[in-house]
């Protein structure tokens, strides 16, 4: 039988094409499919501001037992001074709990805008004990009466501000919790008004 020849180039050049077809066609097949975005690499790029953030806190994420107490020292220290400048300013962010809430400001208010018995309690003491000291019978004898009539005045004051303190309480949170805040006032009381902490935002005379 005749043999059909096929020419060389056929041959080799038909097998060059069909092997570079693939490898040519494939990157750009690939550069066209849509990226899975569940994909590890598919997920969003984080703003500078993010990246920022998450490489400062774990610079400042402390690596050893020493640093860690000297930042709980630092912390400790800001959280201080923040509060003595809110119990200065009156502003209750930073105040301790005591003294947190309407309930609470309203009765400081109270008693900061009245005189009470209580706050002069100090200085007649001090002058009551001088007067003790003096070795003349007639004066001690004053200065043991003007302890009982002041011991007698701070406690009715106490009880009638007390009194009038939890009706106007009543009054303006009858919805709300008022447990222990006419202690809380009665202990403010006590202590001269340039002492008290926080500082008195209200002048005497001026309703709360």
């Amino acid at each position: 039988m005749p043999v059909q020849r096929l020419p060389l180039g056929f041959v080799f050049r038909s097998r060059a094409k069909e092997e570079k077809a693939p490898t040519d066609k494939t990157p750009v097949e690939l550069s066209k499919q849509p990226r899975d975005p569940q994909a590890p690499k598919g997920r969003p790029t984080p703003k500078r501001s993010e990246a920022q953030s998450q490489r400062r806190s774990v610079a400042n994420t402390p690596t050893t037992r020493k640093e860690a107490a000297k930042r709980q020292r630092e912390d400790r220290r800001q959280a201080l001074n923040r509060q003595r400048q809110a119990l200065a300013t009156g502003d209750e962010r930073y105040m301790p709990a005591r003294d947190k809430g309407p309930v609470r400001k309203f009765a400081r208010d109270w008693v900061d805008s009245r005189f009470n018995v209580a706050e002069f309690f100090l200085p007649l003491a001090v002058v009551i004990l001088v007067l003790s000291v003096v070795r003349v019978p007639a004066i001690q004898s004053i200065a043991l009466l003007m302890w009982l009539v002041v011991i007698v005045l701070i406690v009715l004051d106490a009880a009638f501000s007390g009194f009038r303190l939890k009706k106007r309480l009543k009054e303006r949170f009858p919805d709300q919790n008022t447990r222990g805040a006419v202690a809380y006032a009665l202990m403010r009381s006590l202590q001269m008004r340039r002492l008290r902490l926080p500082k008195p935002q209200v002048k005497r005379g001026e309703r709360p």
